[in-house]
C-alpha cells in the first residue's frame, strides 16, 4: 500500500506583487540572511525593488524572475516540519524547484534565473511577440487550430483543463484568437506580457542560456522533479539539464504533471512563492487532492 505522498510545487512569471516577502524578511533571521546575500549576487538590492517597488517595476523581467525564484526558495527553506516526496515548478518555478531537490545550488540557480531573464528580455525586443489565455476548449483542438495559422503561433502553458496559454508572433496570436472564438473558446484574452514565452521566438535566449546551463554543476535530486517539458519524474542529473535547454522553447505541460504525480502517489500539493495561482490550477486539475 503506497503512502501519501507530498508534492512541493514552485509558481512562475506573474505571481509578484509589490511587497512580496517583505513579512519573511522581516520575521526571520533566515530570510533576512538569504534575501541579503542574493542582493550581493545580483548586483543590484533586488529586495528595495520587491518591498517598494511599483507593480511597474516588478513587471521587467530582469526583476520578476529573480524576485519569485527568492521567495519561492526562501518561502520553503523556512517550511522545516515536511519534506516533499516529489517537486515541480511551472516555467520560473521549475528552477526553484531543483533548488529545493538539490539539484542546484542556491547561488547558482539564483544566477541562472537572472542570465534566462535578461535573454528572454532580449529576445523579446528582437522578436515581439505575445500570449494569450484561451477558455474552454481541450488541449487539443487548441493545438490543433495553432498549427493552422501561418504565422507563429503555439499552445505554449497547458495550465488545467478548459485554460490554455497560447504564444506566438503579434500576428500569429492576434489570428489564433479569432479561429479560437469561431472554433468555440469562450473566450481568447491577450495577456500583458513581454513577450513569445514558451514559443519557437524563445530560441535567441534558448541559445544564449545553454552555454550557462552548460557551465553550472547539477546533481542528482533528492526528490523526482517533474520537469515542464515531458511531465514526467526526473532523476538523472544530465536529463534534467537537456530539459531545462527545452523548456525556454517548449510547451509548459503543468496539467499534464499535476496529473502524473496524482497517478503516482501525490495526495496533498504545497505551493511555495507569492501568490496562490498554482493551487487554483491544481484544484481544477483534480478535486480530490488536499492544496495546502
Amino acid at each position: 500500500m503506497q503512502h501519501n505522498k507530498t508534492a512541493f510545487v514552485f509558481p512562475g512569471q506573474g505571481a509578484q506583487y509589490a511587497g512580496m516577502g517583505k513579512d519573511l524578511y522581516d520575521n526571520y533571521p533566515l530570510a533576512r540572511e538569504l534575501m541579503l546575500q542574493a542582493n550581493e549576487e545580483l548586483g543590484f538590492a533586488i529586495t528595495d525593488i520587491m518591498f517598494e517597488g511599483s507593480d511597474e517595476d516588478l513587471r521587467q523581467t530582469r526583476v520578476t524572475q529573480p524576485a519569485i525564484f527568492l521567495h519561492s526558495v526562501v518561502a520553503c527553506r523556512l517550511m522545516t516540519k515536511l519534506r516533499p516526496d516529489m517537486v515541480a515548478g511551472h516555467s520560473l518555478g521549475e528552477f526553484s524547484a531543483l533548488v529545493i531537490a538539490g539539484a542546484l545550488d542556491m547561488g547558482d540557480g539564483l544566477r541562472l534565473v537572472s542570465q534566462r531573464a535578461q535573454a528572454m528580455q532580449e529576445a523579446c525586443e528582437l522578436c515581439p511577440g505575445t500570449m494569450a489565455a484561451v477558455l474552454g476548449l481541450p488541449d487539443d483542438k487548441v493545438a490543433e487550430v495553432c498549427g493552422s495559422v501561418k504565422d507563429v503561433v503555439v499552445a505554449a502553458n497547458y495550465n488545467c483543463p478548459g485554460q490554455v496559454v497560447i504564444s506566438g508572433s503579434l500576428r500569429g496570436v492576434e489570428q489564433a484568437c479569432k479561429a479560437l472564438k469561431e472554433a468555440g473558446a469562450k473566450r481568447a484574452l491577450k495577456l500583458p506580457v513581454g513577450g513569445a514565452f514558451h514559443s519557437p521566438l524563445m530560441q535567441p535566449a534558448a541559445e544564449r542560456l545553454q552555454k550557462a546551463i552548460m557551465d553550472t554543476a547539477f546533481y542528482a535530486p533528492k526528490y523526482p522533479i517533474y520537469q515542464n517539458v515531458t511531465a514526467r519524474a526526473e532523476k538523472n542529473k544530465d536529463a534534467i539539464k537537456q530539459q531545462l535547454l527545452q523548456q525556454l522553447t517548449s510547451p509548459v505541460r503543468w496539467t499534464q504533471s499535476v496529473q502524473q504525480m496524482v497517478a503516482d502517489g501525490a495526495k496533498e500539493f504545497y505551493e511555495f512563492g507569492p501568490g496562490d495561482v498554482l493551487k487554483g490550477l491544481i484544484r481544477k486539475i483534480n478535486s480530490d487532492v488536499t492544496v495546502g
